[in-house]
C-alpha cells in the first residue's frame, strides 16, 4: 500500500459526552492518530464495543478501583487494560465524571504509517495489522499510553480528516456521512461470558478490516 500523508483535526469538544452507545456508533469512521518519535500512524475506526456501568462485563460494574479509575471520567480520556498477561486493549472513556463507562476500539483500517505498523507488528499483510484490539495497540505504538490521556491532543488523538487534505471539492473520508453511508452493523460482543447477549458491538457493514465477522 502506498504511503499516505494527511492532516487531521480533533473531534469537537463535546463529542465524547453524547452517551456511551451513541459514542460507540459515532466513533465509526473517525481516525485514531498516534504520534511518536518513530513517526505518525493512523487508522480509521471500523469496529467498537460499548461497556456500560450496569453491565456485568464492564470493568467498572463493581465500583471504582485503582485499576479502573480512568473509566470514571472525564469523558474523552484513555483507559487501557491488559489481557492474557501480554496484550493491552485501548478504550475511550465516555461516561460523565463519576460513572464508569467506556468504548473499546476493536479494529482499524490502516491509512497512514503502514511500514511502521508492519515493523511493530512483525507482519506484512495490511488486513492483519489492526484487526483486533491488541493488534491495533501494538501497531499504533500506544501500549505505554498513560491512562487518563486527553484524546483530543497528541500523542493519541481521535480525529477527523481536514477537507484540504483530500483536495478542493472532494468528500472527506471518515466525515459525518461515512458511517451512515456504509451502514452500521450491530451484534453481540466478542470474547466475554457476562452479559454476552447485549447488542453492544458496532462495525461498518461490509468492512474487510473488522476483527471477526
Amino acid at each position: 500500500m502506498a504511503p499516505r500523508k494527511s492532516s487531521y483535526r480533533p473531534v469537537p469538544a463535546g463529542f465524547f459526552s453524547a452517551g456511551t452507545v451513541a459514542v460507540a456508533r459515532a466513533l465509526l469512521g473517525k481516525i485514531l492518530v498516534s504520534q511518536s518519535p518513530e513517526g505518525r500512524t493512523a487508522g480509521r475506526i471500523v469496529e467498537t464495543e460499548a461497556y456500560l456501568c450496569d453491565d456485568a462485563a464492564c470493568h467498572a460494574s463493581r465500583g471504582e478501583t485503582k485499576r479502573n479509575r480512568a473509566m470514571f471520567g472525564p469523558a474523552g480520556r484513555s483507559y487501557t487494560y491488559l489481557i492474557y498477561g501480554m496484550y493491552r486493549c485501548f478504550n475511550v472513556v465516555t461516561g460523565p465524571k463519576g460513572v464508569g463507562e467506556a468504548v473499546l476500539i476493536r479494529a482499524l483500517e490502516p491509512i497512514e504509517g503502514f511500514d511502521l505498523m508492519a515493523m511493530r507488528r512483525g507482519v506484512a499483510e495490511p488486513k492483519a495489522l489492526c484487526s483486533g484490539p491488541g493488534k491495533l495497540v501494538i501497531a499504533l505504538g500506544i501500549a505505554d499510553l498513560p491512562d487518563g490521556s486527553d484524546l483530543r491532543k497528541v500523542p493519541l488523538m481521535v480525529a477527523e480528516e481536514r477537507a484540504e487534505a483530500v483536495g478542493p471539492g472532494a468528500k472527506v473520508r471518515g466525515g459525518a456521512g461515512t458511517a451512515a453511508a456504509a451502514g452500521i452493523k450491530v451484534t453481540t460482543r466478542i470474547g466475554i461470558s457476562k452479559d454476552a447477549h447485549l447488542p453492544l458491538r458496532f462495525y461498518l457493514e461490509g468492512s474487510p478490516w473488522i476483527s471477526r465477522k
